[in-house]
């Protein structure tokens, strides 16, 4: 008796949603307002689109200060690229962002020494959040046939994600990183609400899916959101290893 109950209630249920189709028409469920913004992308793929925010045209540093003084950025640029200068340290942007859509391309020295974490290594920091390597670091690091610890390897979330493939390019080639990112949210006690999330196509190939960060990346301990902050600039690392520098070009973002 039970399942005949339990029979003719999904009968019914069926019945009273196929009459409520009947009576419907395709325009209830087409939505016209409001329409997206229009939005010019660029000629060809990895130009920056109408509504971007560049941050380096191959021109000049304007969008760039030093993380440690605040000063103008003084990395090198010539023939439309930029290159690391160790001597004075990461620099970052002026402006401080949410949530964005990233893109930035980076080059190994063909002539590139060194192995493992001494080999190129440096660094897009995706919310810098303090001095020195405070923030939350998508790895830089020439990954081609070079063995290291693979959650530093290029296209890791430094220390907390592996990415799913490794498609690095050979030094002297560019590589072209794509993210999106979406900042962390806090209560208004400090407590985090929700963590950072990250995809990242490397070469335009999916290497981090939407990963939820453990916290900003360490290089010693575990990840750990230890204290609140908002919207913040993205920061380049100058690494201390003795590895010739690498060059960025074509860096552009747009606020989500």
């Amino acid at each position: 008796m039970k399942y005949k109950i339990i029979l003719t209630a999904l009968l019914s249920g069926s019945f009273l949603m196929a009459n409520a189709q009947q009576g419907a028409k395709p325009e209830d469920t087409e939505v016209w307002d409001p329409a997206p913004p229009v939005v010019t992308p660029g000629k060809t793929v990895g130009d920056a689109p109408s509504d971007a925010i560049v941050l380096f045209d191959g021109k000049n540093l304007d969008q760039w200060v030093d993380v440690e003084k605040g000063t103008p950025a003084e990395w090198f640029v010539k023939d439309g690229v930029l290159t690391v200068n160790k001597a004075t340290g990461n620099i970052q942007t002026k402006q401080s962002f949410g949530n964005y859509q990233l893109h930035i391309e980076w080059r190994e020295p063909s002539d590139i020494e060194g192995t493992s974490q001494a080999r190129g290594n440096s660094g897009v920091f995706l919310a810098s959040i303090g001095k020195g390597d405070d923030g939350y670091e998508l790895q830089v690091l020439d990954s081609y046939k070079n063995k290291t610890y693979v959650n530093g390897m290029a296209g890791s979330i430094y220390k907390q994600f592996i990415p799913l493939a490794n498609p690095t390019k050979p030094p002297g080639q560019w590589n072209v990183y794509d993210v999106i990112w979406t900042a962390p949210v806090f209560n208004g006690d400090g407590s985090l609400k929700s963590p950072a999330k990250a995809t990242v196509l490397f070469n335009g190939v999916l290497v981090e899916n939407n990963v939820e960060l453990m916290g900003p990346t360490q290089y010693i301990g575990k990840a750990a959101y230890r204290r609140a902050h908002g919207p913040a600039p993205i920061k380049l690392q100058a690494h201390g290893d003795k590895s010739k520098p690498i060059s960025f070009r074509n860096i552009w973002v747009r606020e989500l």
